[in-house]
């Protein structure tokens, strides 16, 4: 006969709840819908004294239905203010969607939408968020724990040719600002919503019917006082044309 000691009994217990518990905690998935959720990509310096007013526009899109990431790029810093949210692979996804929109050079601010350059985008809010097309891609991301997370990623069925189709994950956050003490907005105190913290390329694929495809992210620590968003883009490799996007947002486990 073959006997266990009480208190292993209770450990296991314990285990078993505390796993329970943190399963039940960390319960939180998104799905998208069918249609194309659009995706606003805005190019930002703390150092570019045109900046501030598109960052409060890209603010305005809180809480409405499309994907913003706020993109700061480092290449105004030798004026004096060091852009501490900048990275150098920002800046070369900004050139990246400069060769796939032929622009001869990369600017603060640019907005992008879906891929394309929109240098309008002043008055431009009904016009992203009211034409959408119908997704031939569907995305669903849920959290495993913390900061990891689980996408899958299902194409429709390509007729011919397998569709390819490439993504890439972004964390992005609320709420910073910044008192600027040089440069060209020395004196100003600015505000940031949509802030990238993280950018990681996914990869690209190519789907000959609609077998989903999951992929795994492990996100930077969240930044306490701040909310966050995991956002999923995934797009056409030749153009950068989204073909789909998700952005899941979860309380801290």
């Amino acid at each position: 006969m073959v006997t266990f000691a009480p208190k292993f009994i209770a450990a296991c217990a314990l285990s078993a709840w505390a796993t329970a518990s943190f399963g039940i905690q960390n319960q939180c998935a998104a799905s998208s819908g069918p249609l194309v959720t659009p995706v606003l990509e805005l190019y930002t310096s703390e150092g570019c004294s045109s900046c501030p007013p598109a960052d409060k526009w890209a603010s305005s899109f809180k809480g409405k239905d499309l994907v913003v990431q706020a993109f700061h790029v480092g290449y105004w810093d030798y004026i004096g203010w060091v852009d501490r949210f900048a990275a150098p692979a920002y800046t070369l996804r900004q050139r990246e969607v400069a060769v796939n929109n032929r622009l001869r050079n990369i600017y603060t601010p640019q907005v992008v939408v879906n891929g394309r350059d929109w240098p309008q985008w002043g008055n431009a809010e009904s016009r992203i968020v009211g034409t959408r097309e119908a997704a031939r891609t569907h995305i669903s991301i849920q959290r495993l724990a913390n900061d990891q997370f689980e996408a899958t990623v299902t194409p429709a069925a390509a007729s011919g040719a397998a569709q390819a189709w490439a993504a890439y994950w972004t964390v992005t956050e609320h709420g910073h600002n910044s008192k600027v003490k040089a440069g060209e907005n020395a004196g100003e105190f600015l505000k940031h919503d949509f802030v990238v913290r993280q950018y990681t390329q996914a990869g690209e694929y190519k789907s000959p019917d609609a077998t989903p495809k999951k992929l795994g992210f492990r996100s930077i620590a969240a930044t306490p006082g701040h909310e966050r968003q995991i956002n999923l883009v995934v797009f056409e490799p030749q153009s950068g044309k989204t073909l789909q996007a998700l952005s899941l947002q979860c309380k801290a486990g």
